[in-house]
């Protein structure tokens, strides 16, 4: 059994949630038995459910402790499953004692050293020191959702613009992004997420923008079958921007958290973004001049590719046997 224990919420966004889900899906799919365990918000609650897997509560404030119970209703050798940032030791230690493998992702806490799988695919500063018995680091071990095999295509010119910051924007950043956008030229499609807490006050800029110059939508089916009308990305720095040039969709970066900015920086270097910077003081300066669509869809499609998830279930295959 795998069990896959995440953070997700308002404060934190839902960038783990997701990631979670679809690998959860690729080992479903393979034959595994997987459970969650999640902090106490509604939103990731439903999400998981309407996803068809069980799901249990755990207090975000206790270290450890408390793990014991949902490892003991595990199969044989379970995989114990962190995607919450910085696993603390003692936990660590806990998993362990419990004779479970543990598995991290993006994991700089003092438990990493203590795991059997570190999965750093969203890390690109100060990668030297990181710890775990097997650290898997690059973008070739990013976990993209696999729908978006089917929406992957060369953008020719700028004609629609894409904004979506997460599933919760914790910021609201989307709202002053539509602010700038609001007296541009381009045709806006803003998607918010599930744990978005800004709608009125977007709502109030879109109603003064001019008709016709914003289309909004909230928790769209399929954010994959969205990005396929568009050719230009706003988002943050989590695994968006990865999955929007999966699909050869440029994006222009906009980093929510400080480990975000290394992520634009990184993008931008491979040729398939731009860096806008840090949410405090973005600038989208770059949407006045003429953008290189057509070269930057087809090197974000070359530079990634949607082979991670794959990987990644494999390690875990190899390492439940």
């Amino acid at each position: 059994m795998f069990v896959f224990c995440i953070e997700s919420s308002h404060a934190r966004g839902m960038g783990h949630l997701f990631r979670s889900l679809t690998l959860a899906a690729e080992l479903r799919t393979r034959g595994h038995s997987v459970r969650f365990l999640v902090n106490d918000h509604p939103n990731s609650l439903r999400i998981i459910r309407e996803r068809g897997f069980d799901v249990a509560l755990y207090d975000l404030a206790a270290v450890t402790g408390w793990e014991k119970a949902f490892l003991e209703a595990a199969a044989s050798s379970p995989i114990w499953i962190n995607d919450r940032l910085n696993t603390q030791r003692l936990h660590s230690e806990t998993i362990k004692r419990l004779d479970a493998k543990l598995v991290t992702f993006d994991d700089r806490g003092d438990g990493a050293e203590l795991a059997d799988l570190n999965i750093c695919a969203l890390l690109f500063e100060n990668t030297e020191g990181l710890k775990g018995r097997d650290v898997r680091l690059g973008v070739g071990y990013m976990i993209l959702n696999p729908e978006i095999a089917s929406y992957r295509r060369v953008r020719e010119k700028l004609a629609s613009i894409l904004v979506t910051l997460g599933g919760a924007d914790t910021y609201g950043v989307t709202v002053r992004v539509a602010k700038w956008l609001s007296s541009k030229a381009f045709p806006v499609t803003i998607v918010t997420g599930p744990s978005f807490q800004h709608m009125a006050k977007l709502e109030e800029v879109v109603a003064t923008a001019a008709p016709d110059r914003f289309r909004l939508l909230n928790q769209v089916p399929s954010l994959a079958a969205e990005m396929y009308g568009h050719d230009l990305a706003i988002t943050g720095g989590g695994l968006t921007p990865f999955e929007a040039c999966a699909a050869g969709l440029p994006c222009v970066v906009v980093a929510n958290e400080p480990f975000e900015v290394p992520v634009g920086r990184a993008l931008e270097e491979l040729g398939a973004a731009f860096f806008a910077g840090h949410h405090s003081a973005f600038d989208l300066g770059i949407l006045e001049k003429a953008i290189p669509i057509r070269s930057m869809s087809e090197t974000a499609m070359t530079k990634v590719d949607l082979g991670g998830l794959g990987r990644v279930a494999d390690l875990l295959e190899r390492l439940a046997a």
